[in-house]
């Protein structure tokens, strides 16, 4: 039986999720894998005064805070991104977001500690959370990633047969089929390059185009190098394929921040970049691979 692809997509976490299945009942299915997304979108949203990113921002350095088990299981994979990259992968760095225009200023929120980062979580039996310290968590950069393995989890629950989900860029699709995935030219986002063939996996992608402004008369963007706290503006694209997408998108972050010091991470959770970026001696575009590492013209 040859079954038609059902195609759905819907404006959720901060940007467009698009979601594709092939099976006997892939409607339901994709409308369960929504419903994963929204919850993710309800539970993690730095905007949403009652979601436990904020109650956490707004209590957690007072009192011990009760998460769902969602959100524990983000908070703990963060602090195993953070510790295999020595701090390169730091969720507290939302007053830097929010000094930049890029996050909401929350009046209830106690204001946040210089000394704050990602070692002053503690994470609590049951699920529950306590901040050593005031300070301001955004997992922006990790819960688009972990919303998508939730929405293919619950697309194979549901019996398709393949399918694709993506979150303005941060991809996974499962199924027979392989497919070419593209990313946008750092320079000129309306040019699309392909870049690799997908099987199973995932491929998330991090890159300024679409939200560089200026502050203070500099270029900024949303990715904060988290030892500095310094906006990390310039023409260059980051994709990373993991087999899950959770791990493919704070992955993006840690090569943003330091692409020397990455590959020793990518290499410890089996990722692998992909970077588009320009030749420092000739000006040419290139595309570098982690591993192996290799060149061609972008």
């Amino acid at each position: 039986m040859n079954l038609a692809e059902i195609r759905r997509a819907r404006p959720l976490l901060g940007t467009l999720v698009e979601i594709a299945a092939h099976g006997p009942d892939a409607e339901a299915a994709v409308a369960a894998a929504f419903r994963a997304v929204e919850q993710v979108h309800a539970l993690m949203s730095y905007h949403d005064p009652a979601s436990d990113v904020s109650r956490l921002n707004r209590e957690a350095a007072a009192r011990t805070v009760t998460v769902h088990p969602w959100t524990w299981q983000v908070l703990h994979a963060a602090r195993e991104f953070s510790l295999a990259s020595d701090g390169l992968f730091d969720i507290t760095v939302a007053p830097a977001l929010t000094r930049l225009g890029y996050l909401p200023r929350h009046a209830d929120f106690p204001r946040a500690s210089s000394r704050a980062d990602w070692r002053s979580i503690e994470l609590l039996p049951r699920h529950q959370v306590r901040f050593a310290c005031p300070l301001h968590i955004d997992l922006g950069g990790i819960a688009k990633g972990f919303a998508v393995d939730r929405a293919i989890e619950a697309l194979q629950a549901g019996g398709v047969t393949s399918a694709r989900v993506n979150a303005g860029g941060d991809l996974r699709r499962f199924g027979p089929e392989r497919e070419t995935v593209h990313v946008r030219h750092p320079q000129w986002p309306t040019l699309l390059l392909p870049v690799i063939e997908l099987g199973e996996g995932a491929a998330a992608t991090s890159a300024s185009y679409f939200a560089l402004h200026r502050s203070g008369g500099l270029p900024c963007s949303p990715h904060i190098h988290p030892r500095t706290g310094r906006s990390l503006a310039g023409d260059l694209s980051v994709t990373v394929l993991a087999r899950d997408c959770m791990t493919a998108d704070a992955l993006t972050k840690v090569v943003l921040a330091d692409r020397h010091a990455a590959g020793a991470v990518l290499e410890r959770f089996g990722a692998r970049a992909l970077v588009i970026d320009r030749d420092n001696h000739t000006g040419a575009w290139r595309l570098r691979d982690s591993t192996p590492l290799r060149e061609s013209h972008a």
